[in-house]
């Protein structure tokens, strides 16, 4: 069942100017569940158009959303669906001929921009003679390159035209592949898709005023000339820009380019027949029906999370924090910008613990140099943090996370160290990264209270945290957890406390079996460049530096202890690097990649096997679907999807590839590997 269908409702106002048609659009239902276009909102809006030429005597057209929404685009329910290349590009060509209806009008028309236009949403306005905005509108812009398609109604060719080639860019592929970034309603009017800006509560009179202005002619909107002049310059920059994203592994930003370099010299239905063929391509795409699903599993499935248990979580009014190193300082930091509750960090040294508070302070002054935050406000949010060498500080919080040294024994320690000062009903939680969670508990008093909660590094960017439940878990303390993490603004995945745990386990692996490929004969920079062809977001050995040497050795050997050599191997090369006290394989700030002399000195390669790129690909992604069915058979979460969705959020893994199940299916890997698939519509 797709979305609810979006009308287009007519009204008219006899204004001193004349009659004037206000077009809402509207699905029915509240804020929460936004107005998008499906076949059955086309045509509502071809009935619309009908209704507003048969009454005769309109002088100008109004275009709005619901309150708070203007309109979300497409109806994406229906993209997996889509199989060919003539269904893709009828659904470009049904857009474009109902909206370009609005562009043929005999009077002005004007897009009020009253709340959230994205895709469709956004493109519906630019076919408007005029646009106006409020300035309370959260997020504008084109998401379509984020999830594998092309801003395919007319945005690549009209906001071209309006904008010109290099706005055009940054808000149709610089923006979508920044994270899927949003523009806010000041931001529209000041880089030229609004031509007025407006104040919410007023914001639906001044719109109307200003179209009766424009038709008496008391009103004139001057618009400078799009600039085409460094045309060459933008489209290398955004080409480059891509390149570093997706590596090639992804046809729409590319396409999306492509459009609109052709949009400066073509004319609007050009354009437009462009833009069809451009969707006829990219809907059947298996990057489009992987990004579809990658955003469904981020939007919706993420906001169901299975497992959390129907119990009233506790408040959480002060947090302690064991550590203050730089994992430390960033949950530090994170707690308190998101909480607005006191923080206190213990570690056993006063030079730790003071620059584990001053980094917390800097990173609230380096928000205000950004602008994104009053001076006043990080001033307080700094005030809130306290260093201590002393337990005693703990004994009033009601949640303590240890971030020390991973090594059962200490962390052991500091448990039952914070146990004999905190209430019995303080939760303790460990960011272990792989030791057991259970084992941890082991032997405090209230076993019941422990819990995992794993975030990933950078704190500040990356959204998931495995929760991990042990069976001595309590339904208040993983109640309890699950909303922290809402709170702090990241998903929450269900977890088993299993070694590793889940995105660490997969990220293992696949570094396992790219130092045994180097062993046996292949280069560094290949296995990367093969590895980044895929559109991974980093090569396996950059992401071996981002994570550390010592950090990524000691997860291996968990998962040596637990599961054996075969399946996880410790290697000696790289350990004889970590002993050597390097901690890069490449020359750190080279323009050029080149590998490290130290580690080329250092690594004695055990054969001399020469790696097609494809065999390199071949072998990570085989035993990865490998390693993610016995984590499935395990009951390591509850189901692919959940594999998916951390994937996605913890380790960075593209939309266009679906997270890595899906990416599995859909390449033929899972078939071949193990003869099923993981995921089923």
């Amino acid at each position: 069942m797709g979305e609810p269908v979006t009308q287009f409702l007519v009204n008219f106002w006899n204004s001193p100017v004349g009659k004037i048609a206000i077009v809402t659009m509207d699905n029915g239902h509240d804020y929460k569940k936004p107005n998008v276009f499906s076949e059955a909102a086309l045509q509502s809006l071809n009935e619309a158009i009908n209704k507003v030429l048969a009454e005769g005597d309109v002088k100008g057209l109004m275009l709005t959303g619901k309150p708070y929404i203007f309109a979300a685009g497409a109806d994406l329910t229906q993209v997996p669906f889509v199989t060919t290349f003539e269904q893709g590009y009828q659904i470009g060509k049904a857009g474009h001929t109902i909206m370009k209806r609005l562009m043929d009008l005999p009077f002005p028309t004007v897009a009020a921009y009253n709340g959230v236009a994205l895709g469709g949403g956004l493109e519906i306005g630019l076919y408007c003679d005029y646009r106006t905005v409020a300035k309370s509108v959260p997020a504008m812009g084109f998401p379509e390159c984020f999830i594998g398609l092309i801003p395919g109604w007319g945005g690549c060719t009209l906001a071209t035209k309006l904008l010109g080639p290099e706005k055009a860019l940054e808000l149709i592929v610089f923006n979508a592949l920044n994270q899927n970034r949003m523009i806010n309603g000041p931001q529209a009017f000041e880089i030229g898709i609004a031509d007025r800006l407006f104040d919410g509560a007023e914001f639906f009179d001044e719109s109307l005023q200003f179209l009766v202005n424009i038709i008496s002619g008391k009103e004139k909107v001057e618009r400078p000339a799009p600039k085409t002049a460094n045309l060459k310059a933008a489209v290398s920059k955004a080409k480059a820009f891509v390149d570093s994203k997706v590596h090639g592994a992804a046809p729409a930003p590319y396409r999306a380019i492509e459009l609109i370099e052709g949009a400066v010299k073509w004319d609007i239905d050009q354009g437009f027949e462009e833009e069809n063929k451009a969707l006829g391509d990219l809907v059947k795409s298996r990057q489009c029906k992987c990004s579809i699903y990658a955003f469904d599993l981020v939007n919706r499935y993420a906001k169901k999370v299975k497992g959390i248990p129907d119990v009233k979580p506790k408040p959480v009014k002060k947090v302690g924090i064991i550590g203050a190193g730089l994992m430390a300082s960033q949950l530090a930091q994170v707690f308190i910008y998101r909480l607005g509750v006191p923080v206190v960090m213990k570690d056993i040294k006063q030079e730790f613990v003071d620059k584990g508070v001053a980094y917390v302070r800097g990173e609230f002054q380096k928000m205000v140099e950004k602008g994104r935050m009053p001076e006043a406000r990080a001033r307080y949010l700094s005030s809130l943090v306290h260093g201590t060498l002393s337990y005693d500080d703990f004994a009033d919080c009601d949640f303590v996370i240890e971030a020390v040294f991973e090594r059962m024994d200490i962390k052991k320690q500091v448990f039952a160290e914070v146990e004999a000062v905190v209430s019995p009903e303080c939760i303790l939680a460990t960011n272990t990264s792989s030791l057991s969670v259970t084992e941890m508990g082991s032997d405090l008093k209230h076993p019941q209270r422990v819990i995992g909660f794993h975030f990933f590094n950078p704190v500040a960017v990356l959204p998931l945290v495995e929760v991990i439940k042990t069976p001595q878990t309590d339904d208040q303390t993983l109640a309890t957890a699950f909303d922290l993490a809402k709170k702090l603004k990241k998903t929450g995945v269900l977890v088993k406390d299993a070694p590793a745990f889940l995105v660490n386990r997969l990220l293992t692996k696949m570094l396992s079996d790219c130092l045994t490929m180097v062993d046996e004969g292949a280069d560094f920079i290949q296995v990367d460049e093969a590895l980044l062809a895929l559109g991974m977001p980093m090569a396996p050995f950059d992401l071996l530096a981002l994570v550390g040497f010592p950090v990524a050795y000691h997860v291996c050997e968990t998962l040596n202890r637990a599961f054996g050599p075969e399946r996880f191997p410790l290697n000696a090369n790289f350990k004889k690097l970590i002993d050597a006290g390097i901690n890069s394989i490449y020359v750190p700030g080279s323009k050029v990649k080149k590998v490290n002399p130290e580690v080329e000195k250092l690594w004695e390669k055990k054969g001399d096997k020469e790696f097609h790129p494809d065999e390199i690909r071949d072998r990570v992604l085989s035993n990865l679907a490998k390693e993610i069915d016995l984590i499935l058979k395990e009951k390591v979460v509850d189901s692919s999807r959940d594999v998916d969705l951390a994937m996605i959020m913890g380790a960075g893994w593209p939309f266009f590839m679906g997270g890595i199940t899906m990416y599995l299916d859909m390449a033929g890997i899972t078939p071949k590997v193990l003869q099923k698939v993981f995921f089923s519509f």
